[in-house]
């Protein structure tokens, strides 16, 4: 009996630290305060706090804002979010996927409607229903989406595009407050792209290819800018929603630079499988993309929750 004693009953030292303590409702309810009582809190609501402290100092410290997030981000409500961002130039680019492009636009054409995410598949391609989770998108959306892409590539064939330059087309084109890249056109925000064949602008582009054989898109010159663009900033910081081709694509870009100096990831990917879309950012500091000093969290949930209350404690003017 002593030893078990002894194992469970093991002498403990005292360590500094904050209390944990979460919000007490019993005083009148303060949605402000509810947040900030997540520093306190423990698990992801803890990191959350972390990160819109790490945000706000990014902000304090006029860092160049690199904002990152996957397709399915603008599926959702997010778009909105993204849109006031640019709207009030409170990011400095935007890198997002093929998805994140022209969902934007095919928003501006025609709404989403919420579904479930239990639906039959098999009966909602009858009804033409495409699913992104439990959110509907009719294909009659992306019907008006090709009318509307394939006229801007015909009106501008005759010039090199790139990427970045056919999306700040669009953006001008679209002439609609509610899209994020008409903003993004307005404010002179560059938005990289770098798979933008993969998905229904890649579609367009392969339909309107066959039959202008001629038409090409220049991506080199992409490259070179998002590269190119973290050169002698003083401070650059990194907010960054899900993973793939956008977070690398930041984070490489921030490594000709010796790294950001602050970093925010926020995505539910583990790091077992060694992906980069699940990597931590101590790994990326491995690399030089994060630097070894650098102010750097990951928040392990789901961005269309989390982000809102970050842009409420970080952007929005009190």
């Amino acid at each position: 009996m002593d030893m078990a004693k002894k194992a469970i009953l093991k002498r403990s030292r005292e360590i500094e630290g904050k209390n944990i303590k979460g919000y007490d409702f019993n005083q009148t309810l303060n949605y402000g305060e509810l947040i900030d009582s997540f520093q306190t809190t423990g698990f992801q609501a803890s990191n959350l706090a972390d990160a819109i402290k790490t945000i706000n100092e990014m902000k304090k410290n006029n860092a160049f804002i690199f904002l990152g997030y996957t397709s399915n981000m603008v599926s959702s409500g997010l778009r909105d979010v993204f849109r006031y961002l640019a709207e009030h130039k409170m990011i400095d680019v935007i890198v997002t996927s093929a998805g994140g492009i022209e969902e934007d636009f095919v928003k501006c054409l025609g709404s989403f409607k919420l579904g479930k995410f239990d639906s039959s598949g098999a009966e909602l391609r009858k009804k033409g229903i495409n699913r992104i989770g439990n959110i509907f998108v009719p294909n009659s959306r992306y019907i008006n989406f090709e009318k509307f892409t394939l006229s801007i590539l015909e009106k501008y064939k005759s010039e090199m595009l790139t990427p970045s330059k056919l999306i700040s087309i669009l953006g001008k084109e679209i002439d609609n407050p509610e899209s994020i890249y008409y903003w993004c056109y307005k404010n002179k925000i560059p938005v990289f792209c770098p798979a933008i064949l993969d998905g229904s602008l890649g579609d367009m582009i392969y339909f309107f290819k066959s039959k202008n054989r001629n038409f090409k898109m220049e991506i080199t010159d992409d490259i070179w800018e998002l590269n190119s663009i973290t050169l002698g900033k003083k401070k650059t910081g990194m907010i960054i929603l899900g993973g793939g081709v956008v977070k690398h694509s930041i984070c490489n870009a921030n490594l000709y630079r010796n790294g950001a100096d602050y970093a925010v990831y926020i995505n539910s990917n583990p790091e077992f499988d060694g992906s980069d879309s699940g990597a931590n950012p101590e790994e990326a500091k491995s690399w030089g993309k994060i630097r070894s000093n650098a102010n750097a969290v990951k928040v392990f949930g789901d961005a269309t929750i989390i982000f809102p209350l970050i842009v409420a404690k970080c952007f929005v003017k009190k």
